[in-house]
């Protein structure tokens, strides 16, 4: 991208500055007024050098926590305690939400999970503590006057990112800038310093002291950033996916010296690519960003590795790479601290991203199109983008014969949907009907029928009423047997 100049930059953070909501500069003067610094910092400077202005604002303040809460009460229509033993406490007044923090310093002793704490003195000092320059500047309030003492304005024309000390110190002080410097990279789209890249390298092993939960936070944040192949290949040129997200690295592992086998790691970024390029707008059916189908275009193939078999002849095979991989990528994910439903789903979509090769190579029944549609639910239209993501292949008459299969198959749905209402398909006979058909109480066997029906349903699709209480009847003297007692009639 084009670089902006430094006047450039001036003009745009002059406008978004003299358009800070009038609530900022009153909190300015109540915070000057009691004989205590107020400044805006980190990423709503930044961001108003980008043009882009924000509701939610972040300041440091020479005040210690509960200075800062008296007079955040006398200011907000709410406040609250974000985290006292950090120095932060949060507001808000009209649409305006704001987060003060007690000018600090922050590290972490090598054996703890969690950072310490120690007050700072001067905003200067604070910002000279910050993870990277062009998160360094800020506003001082209510004057507006403009704070740099680590060059950030220079680095956001260069599009750089740099740490305000060596990035050895800063990255001792918080392994977790080591992440936020590949996420920085994916959201910005900001090249990084080699002294930066140098340390992710030599440092990456310190991020073992964070805790999962942190970690995780910032790879959703990477995921869902503009950019986020920059940030992934950053994390697995560095070493840092080793640590953090070592499957994406061993898909490296795949590359071929005899070229019997395409390269998986540079595929699976062209799958995300393409996986981004087909999320919908905000009316469409996957808005972006799109966490979980992002993500499960970068876990799709991790199985490949473990996998790989070379066949006779010089082939190359991967059976059942996808059943391994939802495997590994629901181990990772638990391990990451995602939420169950996101793990979930991520490990569903890797599960069936190869279900719909069956299909080109011949057309399925009805039952298999049901099948296809109820196995992935409501995963089913970001499953159509993951699809067609990985039909990578430079063959161009594959290619379109895979895409064709692929269109053809989307109309089959839309037709048997519209038909059958297949989006909604459930058995002829619920459960209360079957446990008075068969005279059975609530339990397993009633789960038993209720799968039989709803397979019978895939399979022959509606069939009415009567014709599903005829075919359970049947079922079920099938599951009794001929000697056995107390068949329904």
């Amino acid at each position: 991208m084009a670089h902006p100049s430094l006047a450039q930059l001036r003009r745009i953070a002059l406008h978004v500055f003299t358009t800070l909501p009038v609530d900022v500069s009153e909190l300015g003067q109540r915070f000057a007024d009691a004989g205590h610094e107020l400044a805006l910092v980190g990423g709503p400077v930044r961001d108003a050098f980008l043009g882009i202005s924000s509701h939610d604002l972040d300041f440091a303040t020479s005040a210690r926590p509960e200075e800062t809460e008296r007079i955040l009460a006398s200011w907000a229509d709410a406040h609250w305690d974000v985290g006292r033993a950090f120095g932060t406490m949060g507001a808000r007044k009209d649409d305006v939400i704001v987060e003060v923090t007690t000018y600090r310093s922050e590290s972490y002793d090598p054996e703890s999970r969690k950072p310490q704490v120690e007050y700072g003195h001067t905003l200067e000092g604070d910002l000279t503590r910050r993870d990277f320059t062009v998160n360094a500047m800020a506003l001082r309030l209510p004057r507006l006057e403009f704070v740099d003492p680590t060059g950030g304005m220079d680095d956001l024309a260069a599009q750089r990112l740099r740490t305000p000390v060596t990035a050895e110190q800063s990255f001792d002080d918080d392994p977790l800038r080591i992440m936020r410097a590949a996420r920085f990279s994916a959201q910005l789209g900001f090249d990084v310093d080699p002294d930066v890249m140098t340390a992710m390298s030599r440092m990456a092993g310190r991020l073992a002291i964070v805790s999962a939960e942190r970690i995780r936070a910032e790879i959703e944040r990477l995921v869902v950033a503009p950019w986020p192949r920059r940030g992934l290949e950053l994390m697995v040129y560095t070493g840092v996916a080793d640590v953090v997200l070592p499957e994406l690295s061993r898909l490296q592992e795949t590359i071929d010296e005899h070229g019997r086998h395409k390269d998986v790691y540079e595929h699976t970024l062209s799958v995300l690519d393409r996986a981004i390029a087909l999320e919908t707008g905000e009316d469409g059916p996957v808005p972006g960003p799109d966490f979980v189908l992002r993500f499960a275009a970068l876990m799709h193939d991790i199985g490949k590795p473990a996998t790989r078999r070379f066949e006779p002849g010089g082939a190359v095979s991967f059976h059942h790479h996808e059943m391994v991989g939802a495997k590994m990528a629901r181990a990772r994910m638990k391990a990451l601290k995602f939420d169950n439903q996101t793990i979930k789903d991520v490990a569903k979509l890797v599960e069936l991203h190869l279900r719909f090769h069956g299909y080109g190579e011949a057309k399925w029944t009805d039952s298999a199109v049901r099948r296809y549609v109820t196995d992935a639910g409501p995963l089913l239209e970001r499953l159509h983008r993951l699809t067609r993501a990985d039909c990578t292949t430079r063959n161009q008459r594959k290619a379109l014969r895979l895409a064709a299969a692929y269109d053809d198959l989307e109309e089959r749905i839309a037709q048997l949907r519209e038909e059958e209402e297949l989006k909604a398909i459930r058995p002829e006979l619920d459960g209360q009907q079957i446990m008075e058909i068969l005279g059975v109480p609530q339990g397993p066997l009633v789960g038993r029928a209720y799968k039989f029906l709803l397979d019978l349903r895939l399979d022959e699709g509606p069939i009415g009423a009567e014709a599903a209480r005829e075919r359970l009847l049947a079922w079920w003297a099938e599951q009794q047997g001929p000697d056995r007692p107390g068949r329904a009639g």
